[in-house]
């Protein structure tokens, strides 16, 4: 496919504020994750929180959307440049030429949680939500994308894709096809999801939540962590020229084997891996470094390693990022491409922190030790809910 230049991304998750944040934890092994504290009556897990959403309010201009949704929505577009970045593609496009495609899983159902929660009769007896939640649009899947083209002006295609943990990872695919074909010159991608109680308990509920920091891929691993995170990344049709950070190729493919089990022989992973490839001209052996999916829970863990085993070397470096972030449902794409971004830039292959057993039945590429050397592509996979899978595979203009 023709190539598409990455003009700018950031990631804000529970190891800080921006790219350098992620990095530096990254490279430091620092993880963000804590004992969960969020709600009245904590779940007994660990989670990913984001540090200052509660205390970061809406300008008064957008007040109409608040939420913790959009709070932290709007924290993590204020990094890394992303304004300007944005007002320099408007400058030069116009403001409906640039499109805005956002993934989220839950949006900002914890505004209606609390509006559910607060509901009282009125003088007719009829129960209604409380007068400063009832804001419609914030009661909808589309919050996120209504508020981001609220909050940039931005007047091209809006979409919010909703489709559980790969929502973040597909904008990329939807948006670079809006490109393609014509429809718009850059856009605005990303995804953001928070903490809720219908999340903590709903992934309880399935027997998902470990009462531990997650362990991907460890002999003795028991189910994930869940965290929140909001991250962009600025895309626009690549010039001839253009040697920069570059989206090279998406795979999608539909599992249509469980509500929210993965197809045990992973052949949907395999399918969206492989259409990753061939799209980007690039084979198996080209990928430096691919961050997976790797939730932490039994079958997800054992069910990708085979699909990653099955098509790349043993030389490859892959691994799972979650146990320094959480699982980030929605936000979980745009996340982890922001850190296979971070290794295509600087080199740096971050390996899977709190796990320290292998299982021997994953295969050479799952490595838990950072490594550091240049890299030519990196990819990074993303599996939701329903077999909703996409891979996406980032390289540099000019290069294979």
């Amino acid at each position: 496919m023709p190539a598409i230049a990455i003009r700018a991304f950031s990631a804000t998750t529970a190891l800080g504020r921006g790219v350098a944040a992620q990095a530096t934890a990254l490279d430091t092994r620092r993880g963000g994750l804590r004992r969960n504290d969020f709600g009245a009556t904590p779940l007994p897990t660990w989670i990913g929180r984001v540090e200052g959403i509660e205390d970061a309010p809406l300008p008064p201009r957008l007040a109409a959307w608040d939420c913790r949704n959009n709070r932290l929505a709007w924290l993590a577009l204020q990094q890394d440049d992303l304004p300007e970045v944005v007002a320099r593609l408007v400058a030069r496009h116009g403001e409906d030429r640039i499109a805005l495609v956002v993934g989220t899983s839950t949006s900002s159902i914890g505004a209606s949680e609390e509006a559910y929660a607060r509901a009282r009769p009125g003088a007719d007896g009829q129960v209604r939500f409380p007068e400063d939640l009832r804001r419609p649009i914030v009661h909808t899947p589309h919050s996120l994308g209504d508020f981001l083209q609220h909050a940039t002006g931005l007047r091209g295609p809006c979409v919010t894709v909703a489709t559980a943990c790969s929502s973040s990872a597909k904008v990329f695919a939807q948006a670079a096809r809006l490109i393609q074909a014509g429809v718009v010159d850059a856009a605005l991608v990303g995804g953001v999801d928070t903490l809720c109680g219908s999340v903590l308990y709903g992934f309880n509920a399935l027997g998902l939540v470990s009462a531990d920091p997650c362990r991907p891929f460890d002999a003795a691993r028991d189910g994930l962590s869940l965290g929140e995170a909001g991250g962009f990344a600025v895309l626009e049709r690549a010039d001839a020229d253009d040697a920069g950070l570059q989206l090279r190729g998406y795979g999608e493919s539909s599992d249509a084997h469980h509500m929210s089990a993965p197809h045990p022989e992973g052949l949907g992973a395999g399918l969206a891996m492989r259409d990753a490839l061939a799209r980007a001209g690039a084979s198996p052996d080209d990928v430096g470094y691919l961050n997976l999916h790797g939730t932490s829970t039994p079958a997800n863990d054992a069910i990708e390693a085979r699909a990653v085993a099955a098509l790349f070397p043993a030389s490859l470096h892959a691994s799972s990022t979650k146990g320094w972030t959480g699982h980030t449902l929605g936000a979980a794409g745009i996340v982890e491409s922001v850190f296979a971004l971070i290794a295509l830039r600087d080199g740096l292959l971050p390996g899977i922190l709190n796990s320290a057993s292998p299982d021997p039945d994953c295969g050479p590429q799952i490595r838990f030790d950072n490594a550091r050397r240049d890299i030519a592509l990196a990819m990074n996979n993303s599996f939701g809910f329903g077999g909703n899978n996409c891979s996406l595979v980032f390289g540099r203009g000019g290069a294979a």
